[in-house]
């Protein structure tokens, strides 16, 4: 293994550290954005207090599955990531082995 393959392969390293931490953020960002529209929703809708009050509990009392529903989404989607960056990696190796 030559310095340039060393090389290439700690790039793709952090290429791949750095998608993942955009993929949590991502999520991250879906789940606060959505708990935001939802309260907002809630606030801002043409219903009395006490409706509003009722409603809100009810999110509060979604969110949690919501949540975990968002979570298990994201981690499907890391999980595809994950295997589409290992399918280009082996199809480098091999390209790279027909070379050599």
């Amino acid at each position: 293994m030559s310095i340039m393959d060393l090389i290439e392969k700690s790039k793709k390293k952090r290429q791949q550290k750095v998608r993942e931490k955009v993929l949590k953020n991502v999520a991250i960002g879906a789940a606060i954005g959505t708990t935001l529209g939802a309260a907002a929703g809630i606030f801002l809708a043409p219903k009395s207090g006490k409706e509003n009050r009722e409603d809100l509990i009810k999110a509060a009392k979604e969110l949690p599955e919501k949540a975990k529903e968002m979570v298990e989404k994201t981690k499907e989607k890391i999980e595809e990531v994950k295997e589409k960056i290992q399918e280009r990696k082996n199809k480098t190796a091999d390209e790279h082995e027909v070379e050599l």
